[in-house]
């Protein structure tokens, strides 16, 4: 039998001389400034959006100043990497200010690609999805931006009602192209990186060619781009579509190509956005020689 005081002289040991555990150091969370969260009500689509705002640096002391407006698809991923470069450009006066908007998602955790799929494939996906109940709701996502989304980003905030930028990648970019041509006006510059032509240009490109039998204009600045290194097919859809619409000449469309040399599929989002928001705003873009 151990005794009493030999067992406590033990434990008292061992406790002097295990490590001692520090609790982890807390530190403050990291904000983007200028920025807003804005949840939306259910929309008509029965999904619940979310936005971020980014708001211009002289917004808060320009009260009768009013700014356009650049919404980007996928803004969960892609709304801080356009908020990073928006001073670079504005810096060098290659855009004019303006607002951003991130078209996000409410929830905890959402499944981006679940919901990004179901609001940006224009159509079903024939192969996977055939019913449509879980892609191809593009149409409905467009009537919620038109009908929904931007009035609400009017009425919120000081807009220039008279230009509207969309921004989308991949999926997003091809939801961009298609929102150019199912409501032509609505967005007077469109930003295309690595657009997903190829999944969809069966559909896609006679879709194109039926807008090109109406004889409308096209009354928009497009930029569209693809990585150097992205998947050959996938590429080559996109350089077709762009060929295809240099033959059209369209009434009204100012076309800018670019191929983002040494990247892949998302590696062409930042240099397509930075030249894309260049080519889109160059019409409200500040004089570069003024003081």
């Amino acid at each position: 039998m151990t005794h009493p005081r030999l067992f406590s002289a033990v434990l008292l040991s061992l406790a002097c001389a295990a490590p001692s555990i520090a609790a982890e150091p807390v530190y403050p969370v990291h904000s983007l400034g200028n920025s807003q969260i804005r949840d939306l009500p259910k929309s008509a689509n029965g999904v619940e959006y979310r936005l971020l705002v980014g708001l211009p640096y002289s917004y808060g002391s320009g009260p009768a100043k009013k700014y356009p407006v650049l919404y980007i698809c996928d803004g969960f991923w892609d709304f801080t990497l356009v908020n990073g470069m928006y001073g670079n450009l504005l810096f060098d006066k290659d855009i004019p200010e303006f607002i951003i908007v991130g078209l996000s998602y409410q929830g905890t955790n959402p499944d981006y690609e679940a919901l990004r799929s179901y609001d940006y494939y224009p159509v079903a996906d024939p192969a996977k999805d055939p019913k449509g109940l879980t892609t191809g709701h593009g149409p409905e996502f467009l009537d919620v931006l038109r009908k929904q989304i931007i009035p609400f980003v009017q009425k919120e905030y000081r807009v220039d009602t008279t230009f509207r930028v969309l921004g989308g990648s991949s999926l997003g970019g091809i939801f961009a192209l298609y929102s150019a041509f199912e409501a032509p006006g609505l967005f007077q510059g469109i930003i295309a990186s690595s657009p997903a032509v190829k999944p969809f240009e069966r559909w896609f490109l006679p879709y194109e060619a039926d807008f090109h039998r109406t004889g409308k204009a096209l009354l928009v600045r497009m930029f569209l781009s693809t990585a150097g290194e992205e998947w050959p097919d996938y590429s080559q859809a996109i350089r077709q579509f762009h060929d295809t619409l240099e033959t059209r000449h369209y009434k009204g469309l100012a076309l800018k190509w670019r191929i983002v040399d040494g990247e892949r599929h998302a590696g062409t989002k930042a240099e397509s956005y930075s030249r894309g928001l260049r080519w889109v705003f160059a019409p409200l873009a500040p004089d570069p020689n003024e003081k």
